[in-house]
This record gives C-alpha cells, structure tokens and sequence, in this order.
C-alpha cells in the first residue's frame, strides 16, 4: 500500500495537482493524521522574511557607499524615491491580497490569476529569475564580508589571514555557501521559518551596537589600502570623527567617483541600483503564501510593518554615517561599521545571519515561484520536473533548478555587477503588479471588492510609471533586454495557448469596452458603402453541417457570424433549462472548427418559432443579423464530418491534444453530445411547410436569405487548409432562372448576389479563385437588346469594381419549356405558376453543362410563396433545378447592398 501511495504521488506531482491533495491521501491511507501546510501567523510568516530580505547585505555593507557617492541629500533623495515605488506597490498588493484567497508562488499567483497565463507566465518567469540573481547577490555579499575578516589581503580588517583572495576564490566561497543554502533548503522551508526570527534578533542587536557605537567611540583615523591597477597598493587616510556638523556639511553633497570594488566610476543610476537591493525584499512574505494562515490579512499588515520599519533604520543610519565618517571612509571602505564598532564581530555576526538569511529567502522564493510555474504547465516539459515534490511538500526539484541557476550567477564575481540585473527585473515585476491592480480596477467588476480600500487606479498608474522610468534611468541596456524577454516570453505563451480556468482580466476588459462602443454603434448612422454580410446559420446537427459552417466563415468579411439551434421543447413541462448546459459543447464545436463564430441556443415548440426568436434577438445595438442562412432541404442522406476531419481526434478531460485546456469538453463528450446524423428512414422535425415559412418569416423581416445545398462536397474549408483559391472557380448565374420574362440584371436580389461573391472571392481561401457571371439571353428574338444590356452590365461591374469575367449563354431552348397553354396561364409570377419539368430539367441542365466544374454557384433564389398550399411545389422547383450540380448557395437579397459613389 505505501509503495501505490509513492507511486500515486509522484504522477499527481507530474500532472500538476495540488501538493496538499498528495498529503491528505497519502497520509489518510496510512492512518497519520492530516495536517495544515498554513501554519505561519503575520509575525513570523510575513514580517520577519521581509524585515531580512530587506535588510541582507546592503544594509551592512553598502549605506556608507550610497551616502559617500550621493551625499546625504541625493542619499536621503533616493531613499524617498525607492520606497515611494515599492509603497505604491505595496498598495497594490494589499488590494489584490485581500480580493481572494491566495494560494503558493505569491506575487506570481496574483498577477497570473489577474492578468492570464500569458503575462503571468512571462512575469512569473522573470521574478524567479530576478529572485536566482538575488540570492547570487547576497551570497557574493556574504563573501565579501566573509575576506575583509578572513582574506589574506592585509588591507583589510585585523583577523585570521587564511582565506586566499582572487576571482576563482571568490567563486569557490560562493559556491560553498550555495551549497549550505542548498541543503537547508531540501530539508524544508520550515527550517528557515523556524530560524528566521532568531536572525532578526541577531540582526537587531547588530544595529544598536551600530548606534551606540556612533556615540561611545571616540574618534579615530585609519590609512586604507586597496589593490590598484599594475599591482599597485593604493593607500587612503581617513577618519572616524564621531558626531560633527562639520562632517555633515561635508557630506551634504554628492561626490561621485570609482567604485574600488569594480574600478568603474560611480553615477546617481548605479548608486541608486545597489541601494534599491534593498527594497526588493517586499515579496518575501507573499511568496510565502502558500505557509500562511491567513494570507489575506498576513500580506498586508506584516509587509507595510515591515516597510516602516525598515525605512526607519535605513533613515537613521543615513544621518549616522553622515554625521560621523570622513567620504573618503565612506567611498574606500565597505566594512565601515566593523572598524567604528565597540566590539567589531557584533556587525560581523550580523552582516553573516542577514546575508545567509536572505540568501536562503530568495532561495526558497524562488522554487516556490518556479514549482507554482511547473504546476501550472505553462512552459511545458523543460519545468516539468520542478512540479515533483517531496512527501511533505518540499518541491526539492525546483530548489535544484534554483541552486544551479544560481551558481551561475556567483561566476559574476562582484556584488556591484549584478545589482543592477536585479534591481531591473524587480522594478518590472512591480510594475506588472501594478498592471495588475490597475486592469482589475479599470475593469470594474462587481466581484473586484478588496477590503483594503487605500488604492485607486491613480496610484497604480504612477506605480507603473515610476517602476518604468526608474528602470531605464537605472540601466537602459538591462531595461531594454528585459522587456524584450518579457515579450518574448510572451509570444512564446501566446502562440502556445495555454487556455485556463482562472478567469481572466482581459475578458472584464473586452467587455468593459464592447459595452462602451456598441453603445456608439448607432444603427441610425448606417450607410450602404459600409454594408457587411452578418449571418446567422440554423444549424440542426453540426456533423453534417460543418462544411457549411466553414464555408460561411469564408463570408462575413469581418462581420457577425451567429451559429443558431433550436432545441424543441416547453420550458412549463421542463424543471430546468437544458440549453444552458449546452453552450460549452457548441463553443468547443467552434474551437475546433477554427471559425470566428458566436453561438446562440433558444428552446421552443417548433423550428420556425425558434427561428423567429433567434432573428429578432440574437446580436446586439448595431450588431444584428442581417442575413439567415439554411441547409437546404432534400432527401439526401448527409455524411458524418466528424468522422471525416483530422481536428475530431481523441484527447483527453482537460487539455486537448494541443494542450489547451477545453473547459471539460474533451472530444468523446463532443461527440457524444451531438446525436448520429439522420437516415432516410428518420423522422424528421421540420416539415416542408415549416421551412418555406423561415424563409418567408425572414423576407417579412427583412433579412435576406441563402439557402446551401451539397456543401459537404466542398473541400479545403478547414482550418489546416492552405488553398489560396487558385485553382477554384466561382460561377454567379444573377438572372431569376424560374422567371426567364424578368432581364433586370440591376435588381436588388442580383446585386446582393454578385455583392456576396464578390465578399467570398475577398477571403483568404478564394483570393485567387476566378469569378465568372453567366448572362442568359434569349439571341432568337428579333430585338436584339441583349446586347445594350450586356454593354450596360459590363459598365456596372466596373462601376461595383467587380473583377470578374462575362460568359453570354443563349438559352432559347430552355425558354421554349416554359411557354404555357393560353389556358393554363397564372397571373401569377413564377415559381408560383406551374412549370412544367422539362423546363425545370433543361434549366438544370443548362447549369450542369456551363457550371460542372465550378467549385461553388450563387443562383438567385426566387421570393417564396405567399400560399401555405405551395410549398411543396416551391421546395421541388428548387431541388429540380440544383439538382446534382454540387456546392450550391441560392441567395435572396432585399436589402441595397452596394455603393458607386467614393
């Protein structure tokens, strides 16, 4: 039994399940009881980590290097400004903190659950490496302090000189203390937390022997010596004068010169990117909000504790070291707290556990923000690995990517040299989570109701301005680099699709602003010249009609394209709605058909009720349907396109075989869902009467009509198809072919017709395809005006810029069939009179012959009878003439649909 719950275990980690649903388990098959991973309080699981990660090395070894290069104005200046920024963050960490509960991979998890995979993923990405290059930074810093006691350089402080000096060295140490960070670290996070507070007293009592040493020792002077240039050894005299208003006069200014560390000369930007180290701790409690109690309240009271405290101590050292060091002490000597101390290893011991600590912090940050990465499957199989954890929960792998990543980062040598990197990447981060904070709000939902309340889209817009411009000020080459990445990174995720369930920001977004100009969409200020097809295709059963519903993708040109059901049925004998459930399915339908397509369902007692509904109220102000689409109807047995078509492939519940997750629609439940396409035999649910009155219902109501007959013939409409139309032709036949006394080449049903093949010859899949318009005349007759008519046609196409070739087909012997006895003659127009069949047939034949090899034929659709009695006599003249003719769209256009004028 513990070797299935070990093996369970590992394939729940490997496919991204929750740690905690391991434990419990596990631990309830073996009898152990359950246990809470949320046990930290806001002292210790917030405050403490952020006070330290705050703290590290910068606090020891570099306050005296920002207020010797900027002075104690330009110091106090930058101080203002960083915590300016890291506040307004702050701010907007507290609103999204208390907007829901928060799981691990803090800052990650909020701005991935606000703003999508895609940016979340990219930001995700790029704060586990900025918390890589920290942790590289504090270890390097911790070398450092750990030569000026023990390196052989006899420049620096009194000790045991046993340690050698120089680059590898300096690697080798590094690589030790990685090592040690490394093994506490796959032991658990709970050891640091255990530890971290006995640090911060370490760590307190460092900084009041700093204070009370700036009052107890008298002064002192020092000659400094540092390795120069051809081997030289450089000396400096300098002094400790104790509190001196002389001493802050003069160090009231900036004076920037080379830094000894890295000899390269000092400016307000790289002064400002070591001091900004500092500020880049504020995350450490989030990051941990995966071990706390109460994240929610934890996050925003222990991390703005932690701010005011923090700035506090750095704002009294500022004025110490000011008031009681010489500059040139301040600029030559790292370690200056260790010389003026009363008992120099207090500032040591310190300068070791806040280094250490943070070290470790970011350590344990970052493979917490790279396992919630791995869990995730965002970046696939390369993190895979990082989602396997231990029984406890410690993801060891992704501390391993963290370890050797990090190792890499110590190869730089110099703390100075990677600040910068890291102060760049955390300035984006921030600004991400402002962007955040700032989408949520604009967005305005109703469910976006944080109880911090002290934000407003104001103090996120600066927040992001501020991390912005910073970043550049700072370093343009690392800020241009990174937001390059970030779009990178962003592409790559894009084109990979990671689809999820978090909700997301973009959509409140999209609606806010649809909402906003469907409002402007003033159906009032249509005009002709701006006219679009917007169609609405009734669809019975998706499997023999997705052809069809590709090909009319084809036509919208960048207009409404609606898919129509009508469910047969009474709400008043139902207990439920049994259309709701179904909108998944049909929008899965569209996502593997691959067409821009909405999906409107209605439950009614009959097909043409149904229909009615869908075209009075689908759409939307100016969005409307303004054409309606059907199958034709005929006897034909349909074929399943769904056994047919290489996107209908077996996936599984959860993400499809693309990896996109399918909103618990996987292909067996599509399936499943729609029922087998009909048999001969079948009963069917729409009569004839019934289907000739849509289309009257849609003429009353001004919409015009097509009607599709043999689409399922047509090929290359899907998705994956690469035709150009190139070697397909369109045939446009504009003349009413059951009316052959009617020559009005200029009506409104033919020019929306030829306007229709003209949108279909502008998709991309028939761009190249060649138009053909077939004009039939009667070149018997003795009047010979066929021919003006044929001038005046070729001169309206110009006019319409329709590209397209004329073909001139004589049908006199068609024409012939259609002469009635004198007392067998209708007043009324045909198709309503009786046409004999060996017109209808001739016609067909007509067809046949000019258009066999046409990949698709627009014919004109007659206006249908205004008698119920007729329809069946309607539907037949349709079916004789289209017969066998192949992909057919029979069009009846009653609204003006092209424009000459500019």
């Amino acid at each position: 039994i513990l070797c299935g719950c070990r093996l369970l275990h590992i394939r729940l980690s490997l496919h991204g399940i929750p740690d905690t649903f391991h434990d419990v388990e596990i631990r309830a098959l073996s009898g152990k009881p359950t246990q809470s991973p949320r046990r930290l309080n806001t002292f210790f699981g917030v405050m403490v980590p952020t006070v330290l990660s705050m703290f590290s090395i910068v606090l020891f070894l570099r306050t005296g290097f920002v207020v010797g290069h900027a002075g104690l104005l330009q110091g106090l200046l930058m101080l203002i400004v960083a915590y300016t920024i890291i506040s307004l963050t702050i701010l907007s960490i507290c609103a999204i903190s208390t907007n829901g509960a928060i799981q691990g991979g803090g800052a990650y998890y909020m701005v991935s659950r606000s703003l999508g995979p895609e940016f979340g993923g990219s930001i995700g990405l790029m704060f586990f490496l900025a918390k890589v290059f920290a942790c590289g930074e504090y270890v390097l810093g911790l070398v450092e302090a750990i030569l000026d006691i023990f390196g052989a350089d006899p420049g620096k402080f009194p000790g045991v000189k046993v340690l050698p000096q120089g680059y590898w060295y300096t690697v080798l140490y590094s690589s030790v203390i990685l090592l040690l960070c490394l093994l506490v670290c796959l032991v658990g996070a709970h050891i640091y937390s255990r530890t971290a507070f006995a640090i911060l007293l370490v760590v307190t009592v460092s900084l009041l022997s700093i204070f009370i040493s700036s009052v107890a020792v008298k002064p002192l002077d020092f000659i400094i010596t540092h390795q120069g240039p051809n081997n030289q050894t450089l000396r400096y005299n300098t002094s400790y004068t104790g509190f001196s208003a002389t001493t802050m006069r003069k160090n009231l200014g900036a004076d920037y010169s080379v830094d000894y560390s890295t000899n390269s000369l000092m400016s307000f930007a790289t002064v400002f990117a070591v001091l900004f180290t500092s500020c880049t701790g504020i995350m450490a409690g989030a990051n941990m909000s995966g071990e706390l109690k109460t994240p929610s309240v934890s996050i925003p009271k222990g991390t703005i504790a932690a701010v005011f405290y923090t700035f506090t101590v750095y704002l009294l050292l500022f004025l110490v070291v000011s008031a009681t060091c010489d500059r040139t002490l301040l600029i030559q000597d790292y370690g200056l707290f260790q010389r003026i101390n009363l008992w120099p290893p207090f500032v040591t011991i310190g300068i070791y556990c806040a280094s250490l600590s943070a070290a470790m912090c970011a350590m344990i940050g970052a493979s917490r923000i790279l396992h919630a990465l791995a869990v995730d499957h965002l970046f696939g199989l390369p993190l895979a690995p990082a989602a396997i954890t231990s029984k406890s929960g410690n993801p060891w792998m992704a501390v391993l990517y963290t370890w050797g990543l990090a190792q890499c980062v110590v190869f730089a040598g110099q703390l100075n040299a990677v600040a910068g990197l890291v102060t760049v990447f955390y300035l984006l981060l921030y600004a991400a989570v402002d962007l955040a904070c700032l989408a949520l709000e604009w967005a305005s939902a109703p469910n976006f109701r944080p109880t911090f309340q002290l934000f407003s889209w104001h103090t996120c817009l600066l927040g992001i301005v501020s991390c912005l411009v910073m970043m550049f000020v700072i370093n343009p080459v690392y800020s241009s680099g990174s937001i390059v990445l970030l779009l990178l990174l962003l592409l790559f995720l894009h084109y990979r699709s990671p689809t999820s369930s978090w909700g997301y920001i973009s959509q409140a977004l999209i609606f806010h602003q649809v909402r906003k100009y469907l409002l402007m969409l003033d159906v009032r200020k249509d005009h002709v010249k701006f006219w679009r097809p917007q169609v609405l295709l009734m669809v019975s059963n998706p499997r023999s009609s997705c052809q069809l519903i590709q090909f009319v993708n084809q036509l919208k040109k960048g207009g409404l394209y609606v898919l129509g059901h009508v469910q047969l049925g009474d709400l008043d004998s139902l207990p439920s709605d049994p259309i709701q459930t179904q909108y998944n399915f049909w929008l899965s339908l569209v996502d593997k058909l691959g067409v821009k397509a909405f999906v409107d369902l209605t439950l009614s007692p009959s097909v043409r009720q149904g229909t009615q509904h869908l075209l009075r109220i689908t759409g939307l102000g100016g969005m409307k349907p303004n054409t309606l689409v059907l199958g034709f109807y005929d006897n034909c047995t349909p074929d399943d396109f769904f056994l047919q078509d290489s996107a209908f492939c077996h996936s599984s519940v959860g993400q499809s075989s693309d990896g996109e997750y399918n909103f618990g629609v996987d292909l067996p439940s599509l399936q499943a869902h729609f029922p087998p396409v009909r048999h001969v035999e079948s009963p069917r649910w729409l009569s004839t009467e019934e289907y000739v009155g849509i289309i009257s219902d849609a003429t009353k109501m001004n919409k015009n009509v097509c009607l599709g007959r043999y689409f399922y013939q047509l090929q290359g409409e899907d998705k994956g198809s690469k035709t150009d139309g190139s070697e397909r032709t369109i045939d446009v036949w504009p003349l009413n072919l059951l009316q052959p006394g009617s020559c009005d080449y200029q009506d409104v049903c033919s020019l929306f017709l030829l306007q229709m093949a003209c949108v279909l010859n502008m998709s991309s899949k028939w761009r190249h395809a060649r138009m053909r318009i077939f004009l039939n005349v009667e070149t018997g007759s003795c009047d010979q005006g066929w021919v003006v008519n044929e001038e005046t046609f070729r001169d309206l196409l110009k006019k319409l810029r329709i590209r397209a070739s004329i073909k001139i087909v004589p049908w006199d012997s068609v024409v012939q069939h259609f002469a009635l006895p004198e007392g067998e003659r209708s007043k009324e127009p045909a198709p309503m009179a009786a046409l004999s069949e060996d017109f209808l047939y001739a016609v067909n034949r007509m067809l046949t012959e000019h258009s066999s090899q046409a990949a698709v034929r627009f014919l004109y659709l007659p206006q249908p009878p205004a008698l119920r009695s007729q329809s069946q006599q309607y539907l037949s003249q349709l079916d004789a003439v289209t017969s066998g003719l192949g992909p057919t769209l029979l069009i009846h256009g009653v609204t003006p649909v092209t424009c000459t004028d500019l």
